[in-house]
């Protein structure tokens, strides 16, 4: 399955672009809307597909992704329902990387080699567990590893050089770096500083580097994907489902579309953001 990841990774690279990664919450605000949302990211321009795990107690996301995943578990969504949401969106699309994001405590529940072959079979690609240091990879990264399915690790600017190989030492697929510290949907970080922690990380790795933390608009991604390899773009879609949402909290007609318009111009930007680096 790992394969999948190298294969987006290397079209880009040859297409000279960096990827757009985009983020939604499993199950919000149902599960067929999000479904929805699914389907339509890879046609909005989406190359890589992070799907939220929802969690009663995320804390390193912000008020947004919280209330994402408050709507999805009141919603009755669960990790098998998750997993659902992979298996049915794989039975269209056999070529875009799906990454599974969120907190452990759902897997360890689940169960480790349970999830992991699960996983596998739905045509997940990939993990991002953000609670789970390189110091507890025995507990899931190792076993993913080696069943076929990619870890993926965070860095962020507190991240030195002396860290960075023991954070990098397991990961695979891409690294993923939170360009600033604090949770998630804050302000866009100084471009200028995000290059040059870019640059630092690519110093200890071959991996693709993906930059997420503050991206909400095609200017934004054209901005971070001049030294990137992927823009990672999270709580504005969220922000856009949250949006076009009716008074007491379901799916609207515009919901799916309003996520989509969105991915569409932050694919512009991304396909712009080589004539910044250009410059």
């Amino acid at each position: 399955m790992t394969a999948r990841m190298d294969r987006r990774f290397a079209a880009l690279k040859n297409e000279g672009r960096p990827a757009l990664v985009t983020y939604f919450m499993g199950g919000d605000p149902d599960f067929e809307t999000s479904l929805a949302i699914m389907k339509a990211l890879p046609a909005a321009g989406s190359d890589v597909i992070e799907l939220g795990m929802p969690f009663s107690d995320p804390m390193a996301d912000g008020p947004s992704i919280q209330a994402a995943g408050l709507r999805a578990l009141k919603g009755g969504q669960t990790l098998v329902r998750t997993l659902d949401l992979a298996r049915e969106f794989r039975k269209a699309d056999p070529d875009t990387p799906i990454v599974m994001m969120g907190y452990y405590n759902p897997i360890y529940i689940y169960g480790v080699d349970r999830f992991v072959a699960d996983a596998l079979e739905a045509g997940v690609d990939g993990l991002i567990v953000v609670d789970l240091p390189p110091e507890m990879d025995d507990e899931l990264c190792l076993p993913a590893g080696k069943a076929g399915l990619n870890f993926v690790r965070l860095a962020t600017p507190t991240t030195d050089d002396r860290r960075l190989p023991t954070v990098l030492k397991n990961t695979s697929g891409f690294v993923y770096y939170v360009s600033m510290n604090g949770i998630t949907g804050s302000a866009l970080p100084d471009p200028s500083l995000v290059a040059g922690a870019v640059a630092r990380i690519k110093g200890h790795t071959a991996l693709p580097v993906c930059v997420g933390f503050g991206v909400k608009t095609a200017e934004h991604a054209r901005l971070i994907g001049a030294s990137a390899d992927g823009v990672v773009v999270g709580t504005a879609l969220i922000n856009r489902v949250a949006g076009s949402l009716t008074p007491d909290g379901k799916a609207s007609d515009d919901t799916v579309e309003a996520v989509a318009s969105l991915v569409r111009e932050l694919a512009e930007g991304v396909r712009a953001s080589r004539a910044v680096a250009a410059e």
